[in-house]
This record gives structure tokens, sequence and C-alpha cells, in this order.
């Protein structure tokens, strides 16, 4: 693959992976407006693997945190972190299940403009409305099992292209009355057993094909979607602090309003 279509999925992937916009829709928008062969599902998620190394550098506190916790309550003893490492795991086995079965039956007829269009317009409603009425009372540690199991289910909803994991399990914290920048602290939590699922059946797909040429596009896309990742995930922590969910809503209206339109030759 040219090292200019690797820089420019890195890009789109980097910013969009944990800002709630959907990375995998626009992933899949980028052959279909340039023109290039589609990058296929290796390299989406190679790059998805960049931003895991990312999560693990800003998060670090928070996953040593629950390895702590985790050997603390190995030994019989009470802490809020292996608590938090368990509700993690717990919202995650939805996702895992439904997509293996995505995997084996194949997921390429969700890779399309039309649905593109409807999921990235629909769920930036949801986003909008998630993120208007939900309260703001409850932080990570109020989660309780059938907090996470409600978030791990609406992950399930990310593997239509378009829906945006990060997008639809922030919608469902807000919902459930968290604080916005607890919301994203979860989700991106979330998304570590979630993306080393997903790298380690790509992995095995590299190690089978045994293209040493895609191997080494797969490791480029990986590291430098974990650099602009970091920034996005410092820009979204630093933006919730004072703001809320609505610009990233109204961006995704818009962007599906105008997908539709050309989905359906009103423009162009």
């Amino acid at each position: 693959m040219p090292i200019l279509h690797i820089v420019v999925l890195t890009l789109v992937q980097g910013v969009t992976e944990f800002l709630p916009i959907s990375s995998s829709g626009h992933l899949v928008l980028v052959p279909i407006f340039t023109g290039w062969p589609d990058h296929g599902h290796i390299i989406d998620v190679a790059v998805h693997v960049g931003t895991l190394g990312a999560v693990l550098l800003y998060f670090w506190r928070d996953i040593i945190a629950m390895l702590k916790g985790l050997v603390m309550a190995a030994r019989g003893r009470h802490d809020p972190y292996a608590k938090l490492a368990g509700l993690i795991v717990l919202a995650t086995i939805p996702v895992i299940a439904a997509g293996y079965l995505f995997n084996y039956y194949g997921v390429n007829s969700l890779r399309s403009l039309n649905i593109i269009a409807w999921t990235t317009l629909a769920f930036g409603i949801v986003l909008w409305i998630a993120d208007k009425a939900g309260m703001t009372l409850r932080r990570v540690e109020h989660l309780g099992v059938s907090d996470a199991i409600i978030i791990g289910f609406a992950q399930v909803l990310a593997l239509v292209p378009g829906t945006s994991r990060s997008g639809i399990t922030m919608s469902a914290a807000r919902i459930l009355g968290m604080e916005r920048g607890d919301a994203a602290r979860f989700s991106m939590l979330m998304s570590i057993p979630t993306i080393i699922g997903a790298g380690t059946l790509s992995g095995i797909d590299l190690y089978r094909i045994g293209d040493l040429r895609l191997t080494f596009d797969a490791a480029l896309a990986a590291g430098l979607s974990l650099v602009i990742a970091m920034l996005a995930i410092s820009f979204l922590m630093a933006w919730l602090r004072h703001s809320s969910f609505a610009p990233f809503a109204v961006y995704r209206i818009i962007l599906g309003a105008g997908l539709l339109g050309l989905s359906y030759g009103y423009l162009g």
C-alpha cells in the first residue's frame, strides 16, 4: 500500500477513534471519496491497534491500579479498581460474542455508503438526545453490574460502520446519568479488551497470509495512529471538562444528511 494511503488512513483513524463520530465509518469513506482500493479489514484493525497503544499510555494509572486491584481481590481484599476491571470485562462480553459471529459470517455487506449515512445520522441524533437528557450525577465508581451490561450491549451496535463505538457507549453512559468526562473514560477503558480481541484475530490472519509487505504496512499504520490518537484523547478529555458532546452530534447529523444526499443521488 502506498505510504500516502497509510498516512491518510492513520490520520482519519487516530482523530476519529475516540471522538464520538465513528472511526470505522470514516475509514470506509476514504476509498469511496478518493477512489483508492478498500484498505481491507487487516489495515482497518491495525490502525485500531495503534489507538489501543494510545489508550494504554493515556490511562496507564487506571490500568496499573486495576492490575493491583485484581491482585488485592485475589487475596480476598476489596478494591474499587478490581470492581472496575470486572465491569469492563463484563461490558466486553457481548461485543466479543457478536464480533465472532460478524467475523465468521462476514460484514462486507455492511460497509456501504447507504448504511454509513443512516447510522451516522441516526446515532448522531441519539448522542444529542442522550447528552441533553442525561443527568450528570454519577461517576465511574458509581457504576454497577446492570450499568455495565447496558453499556456493553450498546457497544454491539458499533459493529455496524458509522455507529461509533465511543459514541454509542458514551451515549449509553450519559443516559445512565454519568458525567461526560467519566462516560468518556469508561468508554475508552472498555476499548482495551475489544481492540485486543480484534487485533488478535487480524494478527492470526497476517500470520496465515505470510505477506511481509502487508505486515510492514500494518505495523506502520499502527504506529502512526498511536501518535495521532494520543492527541485526540487529550483533546477530548480536556474539552469535556468544560463543554458537551453537542459539536460532535451536530457534525454527525450534518455529515449523515450529506451522505444520504450522495447515497440517494440528490447531491453530485
